[in-house]
C-alpha cells in the first residue's frame, strides 16, 4: 500500500474487478452486474447495453460471491442459471437476503432444467423470474427493474407491495406485446406461402372426437380422471382456434393440482409451468401471484432440499369441488 492507493499485482483475482470499478466511477448511469457462466455473457450485456445500464462487470457463478463482497452499492443484479450449479443454492440465499434489505433489484434467468433449484432457494417477492426469455423479455425485464429503483427510495419503503404488483403487469404487458409482435412476423411470413385454411392448417389431420363424449355422465366421486378430462377438452380447443383466444393458465394450473391432489401425485414448478400451457416467464408471475394470495402452497421436498412442490391450497380444493358438483348438476338437467 502506498498513501491511499492499493497495489495488488496484476494477477491477484480483485485486480480486474478494481480495474473496472475505477474506469466506471465518474459513470452516473443505474448499474447492473450479470452473474452467468461465460458463453451468455455476450448476450446479457448487449441487453445492458440496449437499456442504457452501466455494466460493473460480468462474472461466473464461482466468482460471484468474491465480487458482491466487493460491491458498495448495485442497482441491479442480474442472475443467469441455464444448469444446476454447485455454488447456486448459496448464491440464490444471499440474494434473497439483499432482495429483503432492498439492496438491489433482481432479475431470474433460469432453464427448464435449472428452475426447480432455483426457485426453491430464492422467495423475494419482487424478483423478476425469466425462463427462457427471448431478447426483448430480458431488456424489457432489466429496462423495468432499474424504472422502479429510479424512484424516491422512501416512496419505494412505504409502497413495496404496490410495486411488486406493478412490475408484474408492466412485465406481463411487455410480454403480450413481444408475443403479439412474433404472432405479426409470423403472419408476415404467411402471407408469403400458399393461399390455405387457417383450420386446416392448425387441425393437421386432427380427428376431434365427438363433442358428447366429454358430457358422459359420471359417478358422484370426482376423481383425477374426470379433472384430466376437462384439461384434454381444454387442450382440443387449440386445434380449432386460435390458442391465445383462450389464454387462462390460472385455471389451467388449478387443474392441474387438483389432479395431481386427488391421484396422490406431487407437481414441480417446471411441471407446473407446462401444465400452465403458456410461456414459463408468463406461468411463473402466475405462480407466484397464485401463492401471495394462498391458492397454491410450496411444500419442500423430503427427499431432495433443492427443490419445492406446488400444491393447492385446502380451501382452493374445496372449492373446486364444489364448482364441479355443480357443474355436473347443470350439465344433468340441459341433457
Amino acid at each position: 500500500m502506498k498513501g491511499d492507493e492499493i497495489l495488488l499485482p496484476a494477477d491477484h483475482p480483485a485486480a480486474r474487478f478494481i480495474t473496472q470499478d475505477i474506469a466506471l466511477c465518474a459513470d452516473d448511469r443505474p448499474t447492473l452486474l450479470m452473474i452467468a457462466e461465460p458463453d451468455a455473457w455476450g448476450c446479457l450485456e448487449a441487453a445492458a447495453t440496449a437499456v442504457g445500464a452501466r455494466l460493473l462487470g460480468s462474472v461466473c457463478l464461482e466468482e460471484a460471491a468474491i465480487r458482491l463482497d466487493r460491491i458498495a452499492h448495485v442497482d441491479m443484479i442480474v442472475l443467469c442459471c441455464a444448469r444446476p450449479h454447485a455454488a447456486l443454492p448459496g448464491l440464490l440465499t444471499r440474494l434473497d437476503a439483499m432482495a429483503a434489505a432492498n439492496d438491489a433489484a433482481l432479475v431470474m434467468v433460469t432453464s427448464m432444467d435449472c428452475l426447480d433449484i432455483a426457485y426453491a432457494h430464492h422467495r423475494a417477492p419482487a424478483t423478476q423470474w425469466l425462463c427462457d426469455p427471448r431478447d426483448t423479455e430480458l431488456a424489457a425485464a432489466i429496462t423495468l427493474g432499474l424504472r422502479m429503483r429510479e424512484r424516491d427510495p422512501l416512496l419505494r419503503d412505504i409502497g413495496r407491495e404496490g410495486d411488486s404488483a406493478r412490475i408484474d403487469r408492466l412485465s406481463e404487458e411487455v410480454g403480450r406485446i413481444a408475443r403479439a409482435l412474433d404472432v405479426l412476423t409470423e403472419r408476415s411470413e404467411a402471407a408469403q406461402r400458399p393461399e390455405g385454411s387457417w383450420l386446416a392448417e392448425r387441425q393437421g389431420g386432427y380427428v376431434a372426437q365427438p363433442a358428447a363424449a366429454s358430457l358422459a355422465p359420471v359417478g358422484d366421486e370426482l376423481t383425477a380422471g374426470h379433472i384430466r378430462a376437462l384439461l384434454r377438452t381444454r387442450r382440443l380447443r387449440d386445434h380449432f382456434l386460435p390458442p391465445d383466444m383462450f389464454a387462462d393458465p390460472a385455471w389451467d394450473m388449478l387443474l392441474d393440482l387438483m389432479a395431481a391432489r386427488l391421484s396422490g401425485e406431487q407437481v414441480s414448478v417446471s411441471s407446473l409451468c407446462i401444465a400452465a400451457a403458456v410461456p414459463p416467464t408468463t406461468a411463473l408471475r402466475w405462480i407466484r401471484q397464485l401463492t401471495d394470495r394462498g391458492i397454491f402452497v410450496r411444500q419442500a421436498d423430503p427427499a431432495d432440499g433443492r427443490r419445492v412442490f406446488i400444491a393447492l391450497s385446502d380451501d382452493a380444493a374445496a372449492a373446486i369441488t364444489q364448482w364441479y358438483v355443480a357443474r355436473r348438476r347443470i350439465l344433468r338437467d340441459e341433457l
